[in-house]
C-alpha cells in the first residue's frame, strides 16, 4: 500500500501541479498536449556568463571535496584486487551488438535507410549486456544473473518513468526531437522502446562501479550528514517542490531544473514521512557509496547518450536558458550537471521494482 501511495502522490504532483499552474496563469493549454510534440512555443533565455559562471562555482564547490577526498586516499589503490572471471559470451554478443549498430547509426547506408531511425533501442541493449558483462567479469555476478525477472521489470518502469520526463518537457521544452517524423503511435511505440532501457542501463552501470573496492575504502567513511528533523524538513521540501512544479509552467527558464529534481526530491520527502529507508540514509553515518555511484552511473550512461544521439538521424537537441553554449555532442556542458540528480532518482524507482519483486520471490536484494 506504501508503494501505491508513493506513486499516487508521485504521479499526481508531477501531472497535476504544473497544469494547475498554467490554468491559473490563463495560459493556452493545448499547446502542452500536442503529440508528437512538434511546435516550440517557449522563448528560451538567452546566454548569460553570469549565469555561467555562477552554476560552474556552484558545481565546483560541490565536487571539489570528494575529489580531494579521493586524491587523499590514493595511497591505498595498491591493494590486491581479486581475480577476474571470464568475459561471458553474451556479455561479448553485447559488444559485438553495439559495433554494428554504432556504424549502422553513423551511417547512411541506402539499404538501411528503411531503419535508420531505430537505431538507439539496439545500442543500448548492447550497452546493458556489456556492462553487466563487466560486472560479471569482476565480481562472478550480476544484478541480470542474479535478479532476471526484477531486471526484466525495470524496462517497462522504466518507459514509464521517463513519459514523466516528456510531460514535465513540455512546460519548460528543455529538449526537442528531430531528424525524423512519425505518427502518434509510431511515436509513441518507438519511443517508449527508447525509454525503456534507462533504468536498466544505469542499475548495470551503478553496479559495475561498485564493484572497484576503492569505492568501499573511499567513501564509506566519508563526511557524515544528519537532520535533526528528518519529518519535518521532508514536509518542507514536499511543500516547496511541490510549489516549484506550479510555477513550472509560468517561469519556465527560472524552473527548468525542477524537471531534474522534483521526482527525486518527492519521492524521497515521501519515504521519510513514512519512515522508511531511502537513498540517503546511509549518509547519516557518512556512508557515500551508493549515492555517488548512483550519479556517477548517470553521467556515464549520460556520456553515451549524447554521443550516440549526436550521429542519429532521429535525435534530440536542447534549449536550455542561460548555459546553451559550449556544447559537448548537442548538450551545452553544464548540461551534463542535469545527470547526476537524474541517476539518484533512478537509483530509488530502480530500487523500488528490484526490492518489491525480490520480496514477493523471497530472493535477497541486489
Amino acid at each position: 500500500m506504501k508503494g501505491i501511495l508513493k506513486f499516487a502522490v508521485l504521479a499526481a504532483m508531477l501531472l497535476g501541479l504544473p497544469l494547475a499552474g498554467i490554468l491559473v496563469a490563463q495560459v493556452p493549454t493545448s499547446r502542452y498536449f500536442e503529440f508528437p510534440p512538434r511546435t516550440l512555443y517557449i522563448e528560451h533565455a538567452p546566454f548569460s556568463w553570469i549565469a555561467f559562471l555562477s552554476y560552474s562555482l556552484f558545481l565546483i564547490a560541490a565536487v571539489t571535496p570528494f575529489l580531494l577526498h579521493a586524491l587523499r586516499n590514493r595511497s591505498h589503490s595498491h591493494l590486491k584486487t581479486p581475480p577476474a572471471n571470464r568475459f561471458p559470451w553474451w556479455g561479448w554478443f553485447g559488444v559485438l551488438l553495439g559495433l554494428v549498430f554504432w556504424i549502422l547509426a553513423r551511417s547512411r547506408f541506402p539499404w538501411f535507410s528503411q531503419w535508420q531511425a531505430h537505431t538507439f533501442t539496439p545500442l543500448w541493449i548492447a550497452y546493458i549486456l556489456t556492462v553487466n558483462g563487466l560486472t560479471h567479469r569482476r565480481t562472478g555476478t550480476c544484478v541480470l544473473l542474479r535478479q532476471p525477472l526484477s531486471f526484466l521489470l525495470l524496462f517497462p518502469a522504466s518507459a514509464g518513468f521517463w513519459w514523466f520526463f516528456e510531460y514535465l518537457n513540455r512546460f519548460v521544452q528543455n529538449w526537442s526531437y528531430a531528424g525524423a517524423e512519425f505518427g502518434s503511435a509510431e511515436y509513441f511505440l518507438f519511443a517508449t522502446l527508447s525509454f525503456s532501457t534507462v533504468l536498466p542501463a544505469i542499475v548495470g552501470t551503478r553496479e559495475w562501479l561498485l564493484s572497484f573496492s576503492r569505492w568501499n575504502r573511499t567513501y564509506k567513511h566519508f563526511f557524515p550528514v544528519r537532520i535533526s528533523s528528518p519529518r519535518l524538513f521532508a514536509s518542507a521540501v514536499l511543500l516547496a517542490s511541490g510549489a516549484g512544479l506550479f510555477l513550472l509552467g509560468a517561469y519556465p527558464n527560472h524552473l527548468f531544473a525542477l524537471l531534474w529534481i522534483s521526482p527525486l526530491l518527492i519521492l524521497v520527502s515521501l519515504q521519510g514521512l513514512l519512515k522508511e529507508t531511502h537513498i540517503f540514509s546511509p549518509l547519516t553515518v557518512g556512508d557515500w557509496q551508493f549515492v555517488l555511484a548512483s550519479a556517477l552511473a548517470a553521467l556515464l550512461c549520460g556520456l553515451f547518450w549524447e554521443m550516440w544521439n549526436f550521429y542519429s538521424l532521429a535525435k534530440w537537441v536542447y534549449h536550455v536558458p542561460f548555459v546553451q553554449r559550449f556544447h559537448l555532442f548537442e548538450m551545452p556542458i553544464l548540461g551534463y550537471a542535469g545527470y547526476l540528480p537524474f541517476g539518484l532518482e533512478c537509483s530509488v524507482v530502480a530500487e523500488m521494482v528490484l526490492a518489491r519483486n525480490n520480496k514477493i520471490s523471497g530472493g535477497r536484494k541486489a
